[in-house]
């Protein structure tokens, strides 16, 4: 699994959510690098539940914004939130109880996940925040 690195699909337009985007993504490769270095499952557990916990804030401000501008897509984007946090809460599971798993590919659905989300949905509510004078 390569590194995640920021581009220009990846900007919806909105600093906080940008600038939290890439922090998920820093934290997202800092615990690629555990896995490749061989950390042990209790550093790469630790660092998935600190990815878990940054998510969760993350989406709580995307879905904040996105209520209080009364953007049309909340209910899908709070669905789509609930489906990524039951997968990086299931392998966090895996993870701490070691139920045979494999981390790379853990990772690399983590990853998938995280991409989608951010160059499709996401890039739905930039412009009608930034409509509505939040940039």
């Amino acid at each position: 699994m390569t590194l995640l690195t920021w581009n220009h699909a990846c900007t919806v337009g909105v600093r906080a959510m940008d600038d939290q985007h890439g922090i998920l993504m820093d934290a997202m490769n800092e615990l690629r690098l555990a896995v490749v270095h061989g950390c042990g499952r209790e550093q790469v557990s630790e660092l998935l539940d600190r990815l878990i916990e940054f998510t969760r804030m993350h989406f709580w401000s995307e879905e904040q914004l996105m209520e209080q501008s009364g953007f049309h897509g909340l209910a899908e984007h709070r669905a789509q939130h609930h489906s990524i946090l039951a997968q990086m809460l299931q392998s966090a599971h895996r993870v701490q109880y070691g139920e045979g798993v494999e981390l790379g590919s853990i990772l690399c659905s983590l990853r998938e996940g995280y991409i989608e989300h951010i160059e499709g949905l996401d890039q739905q509510y930039g412009p009608w925040l930034n409509e509505r004078g939040v940039h």
